[in-house]
């Protein structure tokens, strides 16, 4: 399997959102647009690791994502020059996607059309919420004039494959707020929607301020209403259900994350960013002091890494948890052509009980296997892991 999609880590911030663990770098006062010192530095070190990346087994770079961190809040100059640097080493296809993410207030009309000069033609916008109270206990540093300001930028730069993101779950936000912010979303009609669901990870702020069940945060049955809400609602809008968190207008479904979720190949550059090439994955450290000292070594090792080559038993465990995050699912003739011929009867019978229960299809006649929108995806977490439990050990 080749290469042919990369994704750049841009950790710059304004502040720490309070739900957020990601490998960021908080600017505060300094994110400004300005080509800073701190930005110009990390771009340097990131563009050395492209560099020092082999090029073999990579095919011109199909999809680029700029994730972070608020990747626009990174000087035009910063972008310009990694887009270069990936051109030179690995070359770029004619119809890539290049997305990137941006937030409201970090952005204006002449940043939008600069993007597109350099060739980003999706740009994904991280909203959250609609309202200003939910924005604010989120430690989010946008407001509602903020979006609104953004959308208009959007559609002046006549920016056509765009997409939000939205999160439920949030503490004190009702299920109206929820049908509020589906509303206003849809009536954006953007290509792409991401909904996410409230994730309490322990190292964040809400992490250690709530935990699973405490108020204000809503209830189980509220945050699965929440989600079976964004399903219909979308749906109904015209969207297709192509994952568990993303919606998409037909044909406009995200080509760089469904990478991820068909257990293919992809290069990963940046502090904090993950890898998967040659059956072998790895991840860079998260802070920007140990990430330059490795981006050094990766270059004196001539960007040979030294790890172990995922075995055939968790190729086929990770094939079946991200493959089944999709509506479409994944393709067991497929998968027991390349992990043995016996692997189709074992999955099925791990998963006789939801099989029955039609939490799960299987299509005899495709060997096509995925699960039921919305009530298969709500209990996602429980078939894996009963997958998982009893293929562990074949």
């Amino acid at each position: 399997m080749l290469v042919k999609s990369a994704y750049i880590h841009i950790p710059f911030c304004k502040r720490r959102c309070f739900y957020c663990d990601f490998p960021i770098t908080v600017l505060g006062d300094n994110s400004g647009n300005n080509y800073s010192p701190w930005q110009q530095e990390y771009v340097n070190f990131l563009c050395q690791e492209i560099i020092a990346t082999p090029q073999e087994n990579t095919l011109d770079l199909d999809t680029i994502f700029f994730g972070g961190g608020t990747p626009s809040l990174l000087a035009i100059e910063g972008l310009e020059f990694i887009l270069s640097t990936l051109h030179q080493h690995f070359n770029i296809s004619k119809n890539a996607e290049i997305s990137l993410e941006i937030d409201p207030a970090t952005f204006d009309l002449t940043k939008l059309k600069q993007y597109q000069k350099l060739g980003i033609n999706r740009v994904s916008l991280g909203l959250q919420a609609f309202q200003d109270n939910l924005l604010e206990i989120c430690g989010r540093t946008h407001r509602m004039s903020d979006i609104n300001q953004a959308i208009d930028y959007i559609h002046q730069a006549d920016f056509n494959n765009w997409s939000l993101d939205l999160i439920s779950g949030l503490p004190y936000q009702s299920l109206d707020d929820w049908q509020d912010s589906l509303a206003k979303a849809i009536a954006l009609q953007p290509k792409h929607l991401s909904c996410y669901d409230l994730v309490l990870e322990p190292v964040t702020a809400f992490g250690k301020k709530y935990s699973e069940g405490d108020n204000p945060l809503p209830l189980d049955e509220t945050a699965a209403n929440m989600y079976c809400l964004a399903s219909e609602k979308l749906r109904e809008a015209g969207y297709i259900h192509y994952e568990i968190s993303n919606y998409s207008q037909k044909g406009y479904e995200c080509r760089h994350n469904q990478v991820y979720w068909r257990n293919e190949f992809y290069h990963g550059f940046g502090m904090g960013a993950a890898s998967y090439t040659d059956n072998k994955r790895f991840t860079r450290p998260r802070t920007r002091k140990e990430y330059f000292a490795w981006v050094k070594q990766y270059q004196k090792n001539l960007g040979n890494i030294d790890i172990n080559i995922t075995s055939k038993n968790d190729q086929l465990l990770e094939t079946l948890m991200l493959g089944l995050r999709l509506k479409k699912g994944v393709n067991l003739y497929e998968i027991k052509t390349k992990f043995g011929q016996n692997i189709e009867a074992q999955i099925l019978e791990c998963l006789s009980t939801f099989l029955d229960s039609k939490l799960i299809i299987f299509n005899e006649n495709t060997h096509q296997l995925s699960l039921t929108d919305p009530e298969g995806f709500l209990y996602s977490n429980t078939i894996l892991t009963t997958l998982f439990t009893k293929l562990e050990t074949i």
